[in-house]
């Protein structure tokens, strides 16, 4: 399987082996890509891997939109600059998207529209992080290895379905938008991509306690056995059975509100331990 990071760009820039770039060129897919987003006079666009620009361009013809741009490659960073440095409502950060300080744009610009071609190897991290500031989130629109987005999205009892699904759903919802095959990409990469929009949930679907993430990344250790199993030393079956889930189960059937009570009933089970 091919690690790859979509650009969306029409410039001359090589792609760099060591980022996995593979430069999106379909002017249709570009189009579609902002038709997803409808950028609107007053948003404050975050995008995260601009690239040679391309879409980035197409960003800023809406009117009455800022655009912060976060970008890891220095010789792209300088062609963007020079590209772009006319436009007042255009920022460019030049860091690491893992460490670049996401809440303090929001400070300056307001609750952010997020999106970008994400780099496959650290996009469940870059999500994760994302969610530390969901708060300052409005919506994102990614594009990820198709594979990726489909555990983003997929239901209780698909194959798919999994960590990812789980942690991501108490924040957001998730709809697979559409499919890109690699020949929208120079050069092509060995996978299909998929662009996905995460619209962050007013109020979270449930609050989630200090296990949630653990009884999740438990069960899927060992989704191939029963929850009596799978969930041996946090929970014993009795436990299971009073949250109304059959311990016979499997961790993939489960919904995410059953795994929510599942955390519940450990989060009780530790404060009755403490007192």
């Amino acid at each position: 399987m091919s690690v790859h990071r979509v650009v969306a760009g029409a410039g001359a820039a090589r792609a760099r082996k060591r980022f996995g770039q593979h430069f999106l060129h379909d002017p249709a897919v570009i189009d579609r890509i902002v038709g997803a987003v409808a950028p609107r006079a007053g948003d404050a666009l975050l995008e995260i891997g601009p690239g040679r620009g391309a879409l980035t361009e197409r960003l800023l013809a809406a009117p009455g939109c800022s655009l912060d741009a976060i970008e890891i490659d220095r010789d792209l960073c300088a062609d963007l600059r020079q590209r772009f440095s006319a436009v007042q409502r255009f920022t460019l950060h030049e860091a690491d998207a893992l460490r670049c300080d996401i809440a303090g744009i929001a400070a300056r610009r307001g609750r952010l529209r997020v999106l970008g071609n994400l780099p496959y190897n650290i996009s469940t991290p870059l999500l994760f992080r994302l969610l530390e500031t969901i708060e300052a989130i409005v919506d994102l629109h990614v594009m990820l290895q198709r594979e990726v987005i489909e555990r983003m999205s997929a239901a209780p009892g698909e194959a798919a379905y999994g960590r990812l699904t789980l942690m991501l759903y108490p924040w957001v919802r998730v709809e697979h938008l559409f499919d890109v095959g690699p020949g929208a990409f120079q050069p092509p990469p060995r996978v299909w991509s998929a662009l996905a929009r995460l619209t962050v949930r007013t109020e979270p679907a449930f609050a989630v306690g200090p296990h949630y993430a653990s009884v999740v990344a438990t069960a899927f250790a060992h989704r191939r056995k029963t929850l009596r199993n799978a969930l041996r030393g946090l929970l014993e079956a009795d436990q299971i059975e009073r949250c109304g889930i059959d311990p016979g189960a499997r961790p993939e059937t489960l919904s995410p509100h059953a795994y929510h009570a599942l955390a519940t009933a450990l989060d009780a089970a530790g404060s009755a331990g403490l007192r």
